[in-house]
């Protein structure tokens, strides 16, 4: 399963294309061309998942849902809303919908995210104003990770 890591700044192109930085299709395992774009659940980006990954997540929710059941039906229709398949040109570039970019605030200037197994697709202002300060993050990790059963994984940080 692929993990991404790393931040990248890019620019979006008149026609909502953004380039796929090299560093995130060396992480790819195996490489892909196919992937799908939806608007973020938490956050006000869009979360960017190479095909096989997406699958994986739609297989996981059918398997914790009763699509026959009215809400759970309906919150199923609700995830898999405002989202697309997007596939790699040759030049490594996606093309968003503009309709999507709008949702997340997109103009110009991105951030591209690492975040594990996608990719968060960041208005490059919001990403920048959304960042805790060291404090904040450093005592929110301490509070949920910082007990003795998660040492062995942080080990003297």
């Amino acid at each position: 399963m692929t993990s991404f890591i790393g931040e990248y700044q890019c620019s979006v192109d008149v026609k909502g294309r953004i380039m796929l930085p090299s560093a995130f299709k060396k992480q790819m395992d195996p490489v892909q061309e196919k992937f799908a774009v939806r608007k973020g659940i938490y956050v006000s980006c869009l979360a960017l998942y190479p095909w096989n990954a997406w699958e994986q997540q739609i297989l996981d929710i059918r398997r914790k849902l009763n699509l026959n059941n009215r809400e759970q039906n309906q919150l199923f229709r609700e995830f898999l809303k405002n989202t697309a398949e997007l596939v790699l040109d040759n030049t490594n570039r996606i093309l968003i919908p503009k309709y999507l970019l709008g949702l997340a605030g997109i103009k110009k200037e991105v951030m591209l995210h690492g975040m594990d197994s996608q990719i968060e697709i960041w208005a490059k202002e919001n990403y920048v104003s959304g960042i805790p300060d060291e404090d904040d993050f450093a005592t929110r990790f301490e509070k949920h990770l910082g007990s003795s059963n998660n040492s062995q994984y942080f080990p003297n940080n």
